[in-house]
């Protein structure tokens, strides 16, 4: 790996390479030049990314975009410009490489350790959201076609339903049915787009923890990572994904669903740092529906999880029998939470309201 940085603008020669982080998707690596600097390399993954050049446009626009409306460089990300004056390198395979700036006494959380550590983290997604909120999402690569289009995810649901071709239906009955009872609900927030009452936005689309960088020694948000997936789409649905994935007491393939409760203790931590940071940059109509973004999102990825069980498990990768099905129950009993705990949601939503 180490000839792919001499394609690039560094401040002196790289001297040492290594791998780095946990990411499932794009190789990383960190580097080191003479001069004691610090670099992120990553090759970007064509299975999941098909045009990596439209990837990293949006990834570019964004940055530019962000550089130019805030003070401070430790603030942002920053590529490395190659020396083919792009800012990313396509080698002799054809792969995709890119070299960010690291961003020095920074640290990754793979999980909150107390409250104030969620809360930092929608602080964090509160401040992308905010600083895009003029930017024209439309100019924006969809990078993942329908992503976030939960009817077209419940057409396709429906479709690999009715095929069933391994007869896995009858041990998911009762999952099939949750699911039917709400698929008219699914319609929510795209009906709302649709009819002009929600705007497009800058979205992130992967508002994980696990995606902010914080400063090491005072645990405050630095700058939001991982910008591959930003693309158009709706801020309700940045929000739920937050809340689908970090508000949740267990793990997402938990197989005791006692153990699977929405904390309203992260869910309102979360809510306060992020409304912090951008609640005066979304409409009333926004943050009427930052729930349904939550309980939208948790919907979705449990019917993902469903149609991969029903289909033979060939998109999510599996570690046991039936683990797909487990990981959709986990989310299903999740939209049960948050319809138990709706108007509590909502309260506290409007409770943090700027």
């Amino acid at each position: 790996m180490l000839k792919q940085i001499y394609e690039f603008k560094t401040d002196a020669d790289p001297i040492f390479i290594t791998k780095f982080g946990n990411g499932h998707i794009n190789d990383t690596y960190l580097v080191v030049d003479a001069t004691a600097r610090q670099y992120i390399l990553q090759k970007i993954n064509k299975t999941v990314f098909h045009k990596p050049d439209e990837v990293m446009a949006n990834v570019k626009a964004v940055l530019d975009y962000l550089k130019a409306r805030t003070s401070q460089s430790r603030e942002n990300l920053s590529l490395v410009e190659a020396k083919s004056g792009l800012d990313w390198h396509v080698d002799e395979d054809g792969e995709y490489w890119r070299l960010y700036y690291f961003i020095s006494d920074t640290i990754c959380l793979q999980k909150a350790e107390n409250l104030d550590d969620f809360k930092e983290s929608g602080v964090a997604f509160g401040n992308f959201q905010k600083a895009l909120a003029n930017f024209p999402a439309s100019t924006l690569y969809e990078t993942i076609l329908r992503f976030h289009d939960t009817p077209n995810r419940f057409k396709r649901f429906n479709d690999v339903l009715k095929a069933d071709k391994l007869g896995r239906a009858k041990q998911a009955a009762r999952e099939i049915e949750f699911a039917l009872e709400r698929q008219a609900y699914a319609n929510t927030l795209m009906s709302l787009y649709e009819a002009g009452d929600i705007p497009l936005r800058v979205t992130h689309n992967d508002t994980k923890l696990t995606n902010v960088l914080f400063d090491r020694y005072t645990r405050k948000s630095i700058c939001v990572v991982d910008l591959d997936t930003v693309m158009p789409g709706l801020s309700v649905n940045d929000f739920g994904d937050s809340i689908r994935y970090g508000a949740s007491t267990a793990s997402e393939d938990e197989t005791d669903l006692s153990k699977v409760q929405l904390s309203m203790e992260l869910f309102k931590a979360y809510t306060s740092g992020y409304l912090s940071s951008c609640g005066g940059s979304l409409t009333k109509a926004e943050l009427y529906h930052l729930r349904d973004g939550a309980k939208m999102m948790t919907l979705e990825c449990g019917i993902r999880f469903l149609t991969d069980y029903l289909e033979g498990d060939v998109y999510f990768k599996i570690h046991r029998d039936g683990h797909n099905l487990d990981r959709n129950r986990t989310q299903f009993k999740l939209v049960e939470e948050m319809e138990s705990k709706w108007d509590e949601m909502q309260k506290i939503i409007l409770g943090e309201v700027r």
